[in-house]
């Protein structure tokens, strides 16, 4: 005669804790990603942010050096530096959401969710009334963002329980 099992309390949490980190992981990989287009756009003819054309800035990467080449290099300069601070922010939550939220440890769950809260908090004010909020501009930040709240919210209940 077969006998079923059936799961324990163990093996869900344990569960939730492997697929719910490794969402966030994945998550955060693309965070990576878009850093990495942001950076190679810099040294491209489209120069300015993926899902930014002339709908939104009327000038090109031409346009912007005919009129400054010094504000051509400080604005290529700004966009080095914030695809090297997304793409770090995208490691930290990684490395976190891997090695310390699939452990079921509370303090990283909470770090990887406040990391990107933080980073978005701050960032995406600024893109809606300036009409810099295209879908072909964020669509993929927020893509990747709502497979991490997918992930956070698989690896919740665990997290929680793994602190009694």
């Amino acid at each position: 005669m077969a006998t079923t099992a059936v799961p324990n309390t163990l093996d869900v949490a344990d569960s939730r804790l492997r697929v719910g980190g490794s969402i966030m992981t994945l998550a955060a990989i693309g965070f990576i990603g878009y850093a990495v287009i942001f950076f190679v756009r810099n040294f491209t003819d489209s120069f300015l942010e993926l899902g930014i054309g002339p709908g939104e800035v009327n000038v090109g990467k031409a346009a912007i050096v005919d009129f400054s080449p010094p504000l051509f290099h400080y604005i290529g300069h700004l966009h080095i530096a914030v695809s090297g601070f997304i793409a770090a922010t995208g490691l930290a939550v990684a490395a976190l959401s891997w090695f310390g939220v699939r452990r079921g440890e509370f303090w990283a769950w909470a770090t990887a969710v406040a990391t990107p809260v933080l980073a978005l908090a701050v960032a995406l004010p600024a893109h809606y009334p300036n009409n810099f909020d295209t879908l072909g501009h964020l669509g993929l930040v927020y893509a990747a963002t709502a497979i991490f709240v997918v992930g956070a919210l698989v690896s919740l209940p665990a997290v929680l329980d793994s602190r009694d």
